[in-house]
């Protein structure tokens, strides 16, 4: 029997999350409007009610506060490129620590730029996967907290992890009227987000066909069953995917220092989440001189980590090397199609002004 605390807590947990559906539902009747029926010089194009057009590209965008101290951005094609025949892929972009959303989806760097702005580059990255992929319509959902950092607030929110779950549900509400597929990607702290979705449900739903992390995986934990609930799910269906991408942190020296953790770092867990799932599933693995891939399922589970013998960081790197992309497709059809993961920036062409 639960004790008067717990029920209370539960109790408190399911006020947090129904006021949270009802304070934001006015974004959930969001919907298509044709403009062929405002403008009649235009055809073919699709408006989503309520987005404004961005002055690049002609992406259509909406930004809101969600509560507690989050904010979202999200962002979508423009509405000539908008294909009412195509689903919509709907990633969940949670940022990275002491980002902006701004500075995450990056731009051209002039000089006296904040360095951060040149670094991920996932505006451009996914304006490549757009012209890469042309039977989805592609949406981004950048996701920032107040203190700029997953963790901090998930620490700081008591039932943070069934908020994260209601971010997720209301967004995809606006979108109600298409068939949309969900995918989880994040780098840094922004794994943070991933994992507090997971220990929300009991069974990760259907709809999610993409769990990606970018050196983000630190707070993997087998006592969690975050690895026996992504076994399920992978078994689930023949279109889900996972990827993960790592460096070996465990002996970075900056300035003489060695700030590298043998359990605290992104390698630690991401070989403990991969160990876990060896348990059911049937690894293959291939090294060269900078990675070690391991592969299950036949490509749809693919793992990445960074080789490091000269201890040097590679945080930030795994992202800009069109890490974004190379998390988005692999194991499919797409993955290195016009693009290398750790080669040459793919997107430079679409990096906005």
């Amino acid at each position: 029997m639960l004790q008067p605390k717990r029920k209370t807590t539960k109790f408190l947990l399911l006020i947090i999350f129904s006021i949270s559906i009802l304070l934001f539902g006015s974004y959930a009747n969001c919907s298509i409007i044709p403009k062929s029926k405002v403008e009649k010089t235009i055809e073919n194009e699709v408006g989503l009610k309520g987005f404004t057009k961005s002055s690049f590209y002609n992406e259509q965008t909406l930004t809101f506060d969600y509560e507690p101290e989050i904010k979202i951005e999200i962002n979508a094609p423009s509405s000539k490129s908008f294909n009412l025949n195509n689903k919509v892929m709907l990633i969940f972009y949670a940022l990275p620590n002491m980002n902006t959303i701004q500075q995450t989806i990056g731009r051209q760097m002039q000089k006296g730029m904040d360095w951060h702005y040149d670094i991920q580059h996932i505006g451009a990255q996914v304006r490549f996967l757009r012209n890469l992929i042309s039977d989805k319509n592609i949406v981004v959902v950048y996701l920032e907290t107040k203190e700029q950092s997953w963790p901090w607030w998930r620490m700081r929110h008591p039932g943070g992890d069934f908020i994260i779950r209601s971010v997720v549900d209301t967004v995809k509400n606006l979108f109600k009227n298409f068939k949309t597929e969900i995918v989880l990607d994040g780098h840094s702290g922004g794994g943070s987000f991933i994992f507090g979705y997971l220990n929300s449900v009991s069974m990760i739903p259907n709809q999610i066909k993409r769990i990606s992390f970018l050196d983000s995986e630190y707070d993997y934990a087998d006592s969690l069953k975050h690895g026996d609930k992504i076994i399920t799910w992978l078994n689930a269906s023949s279109d889900h995917y996972l990827c993960a991408i790592a460096y070996d942190d465990r002996d970075v020296i900056i300035d003489g220092k060695n700030i590298g953790t043998l359990n605290g770092g992104t390698f630690y867990r991401t070989m403990l989440m991969k160990e876990y799932l060896a348990k059911k599933l049937k690894f293959e693995n291939d090294s060269d001189s900078l990675f070690t891939k391991f592969t299950a399922l036949n490509g749809k589970v693919k793992f990445f980590l960074k080789s490091n013998p000269d201890h040097l960081m590679w945080h930030t790197l795994l992202v800009e090397k069109n890490g974004f992309i190379e998390s988005t497709v692999s194991g499919t059809r797409y993955e290195n199609y016009n693009y290398e993961f750790w080669g040459p920036r793919a997107y430079s062409q679409f990096i906005q002004p």
